[in-house]
């Protein structure tokens, strides 16, 4: 798992409630300033005037812009620059090269959610400022034309599951962090936290949340227990009297397993 120094749980805020900042950021990890889905053409002009204004800590706070090439993210950049915020979150990401170019200054967080995003997603990690790759489903299923990215059972559909994984390996390829997308149904907090489980055991550094109480359950996930934090110490340790394969408790330990130790020693703030 390739860290991203925000996680585990991001929460998005809409930019045009500013009364919620303070409780946002206190609540989570990081918070995501939303300066696009979330906030109503006509309320993007307020948005950014409270981005100018909020008195956030710039180490955990990301600011989601609108799309490149668009009349409403130069008015987002302009408004970035004033402030001391400098990650930024680039919805419907595309193109490497533009990203380099535009964002020069700012650790991008690229979020893609179209087609193209994804088949990129490779070369989009390879940008020196890009930190994390995050995928969106919904998005994503709109511009195929689908209807949804999950089946009535709440499972993500075949093509969702590709994406998610071309973007975790993507992430992974180049030594970034991947944040897996949120998870819709709020009052589901059962199947978050299952769904955050399966993201911090595939590799994902953290999990977008769009309610404060998704929060707990997506912390939860990517806190190990006592007794595998116990098992990872003891392995550890153990290491230090081999100098390549050795047997543990029945089990064989080698490399790959060591370094998943040292994740969960890392996941535990050890």
């Amino acid at each position: 798992m390739t860290t991203f120094p925000m996680g585990p749980a991001l929460l998005f805020c809409p930019g045009d409630r500013p009364d919620r900042f303070g409780k946002a950021a206190e609540r989570a990890d990081a918070v995501i300033l939303d300066l696009e889905d979330a906030v109503a053409p006509r309320d993007k002009d307020a948005a950014r005037k409270n981005l100018r204004s909020a008195e956030l800590d710039p180490a955990s706070t990301i600011v989601r812009v609108n799309p490149l090439g668009s009349d409403e993210f130069e008015r987002d950049l302009a408004a970035l620059w004033d402030t001391p915020y400098r990650t930024v979150m680039l919805a419907k990401a595309e193109d490497p090269a533009a990203i380099g170019q535009a964002l020069a200054g700012f650790t991008v967080v690229a979020l893609l959610e179209t087609a193209l995003g994804v088949v990129r997603a490779a070369e989009i990690a390879a940008v020196p400022t890009v930190a994390a790759l995050m995928w969106g489903a919904e998005d994503l299923l709109a511009s195929l034309g689908g209807e949804s990215s999950r089946r009535d059972d709440g499972s993500y559909r075949s093509v969702a599951v590709q994406a998610r994984c071309t973007v975790l390996l993507a992430a992974g390829a180049f030594g970034k962090g991947a944040i897996d997308s949120i998870y819709g149904n709020i009052p589901d907090i059962a199947g978050l936290e299952q769904e955050a489980r399966d993201a911090v055991a595939s590799g994902f550094a953290a999990k977008a949340c769009i309610h404060p109480d998704q929060v707990a359950a997506v912390r939860a996930a990517y806190a190990p227990n006592p007794a595998d934090v116990t098992y990872a110490e003891q392995v550890l340790a153990e290491a230090k009297n081999h100098g390549g394969v050795f047997s543990f408790r029945g089990q064989m330990i080698d490399g790959p397993l060591l370094l998943q130790a040292g994740q969960t020693l890392r996941r535990a703030g050890a």
